[in-house]
């Protein structure tokens, strides 16, 4: 029986970690959705390790992997909603979060592409929105791109529903794609 735990992301092997299950996720999702040349160039097994060991180091947002025995098989990263510019992304990128003041955001949340649908993204899920629950924040958002209809009904199973903002991510050559932010209350 495989066992499995949760590990807070705070050393250099989880941001490896991490940022290699982000680029598969990527990579066996977006296509069609993303650049074909975003994904193969930029979006590399590299690319967020320097992204997460910011974020650990100045407490921007939490990561937190699931092992599967010795093996990270799922990640995300959470803490408070975002809001303003997020030039990570794109420079044109600007989220107004004034709705929700105090709230926390699943920022992201990528499943090995090998192992999805096993139930680790939700034994995942829930423990992240059980600890902001916990750490106080009154609901959680997320954004999903429009056309994942897989992750929207996955995240609609756990109680989120779309608000009806469609947030426009600019990427490269003049692609556009839309994320749907959908939310969910967290009071008991």
């Amino acid at each position: 029986m495989p066992e499995l735990r949760f590990v807070d992301a705070s050393a250099e092997e989880h941001f490896v970690a991490m940022s290699a299950i982000h680029c598969r996720g990527w990579r066996a999702t977006y296509p069609g959705y993303v650049p074909d040349d975003y994904l193969r160039e930029v979006v590399t097994e590299e690319r967020w390790v320097p992204f997460f060991r910011e974020d650990y180091a100045t407490n921007l947002c939490n990561g937190l992997l699931l092992y599967e025995n010795d093996m990270p098989v799922a990640c995300c990263n959470y803490g408070p909603i975002r809001t303003g510019p997020s030039p990570r992304q794109s420079a044109e990128l600007v989220i107004d979060s004034s709705a929700y003041p105090g709230w926390g955001e699943v920022i992201s949340l990528y499943t090995e592409p090998a192992r999805t649908g096993l139930g680790h993204g939700s034994v995942l899920l829930e423990e992240v929105l059980r600890r902001l629950r916990e750490t106080g924040y009154p609901g959680c958002a997320l954004f999903v791109l429009r056309e994942n209809l897989g992750a929207r009904r996955f995240y609609e199973r756990h109680g989120f529903t779309w608000d009806g903002t469609c947030q426009q991510v600019p990427f490269p050559h003049g692609m556009v794609c839309r994320d749907l932010r959908y939310v969910k209350s967290l009071s008991c």
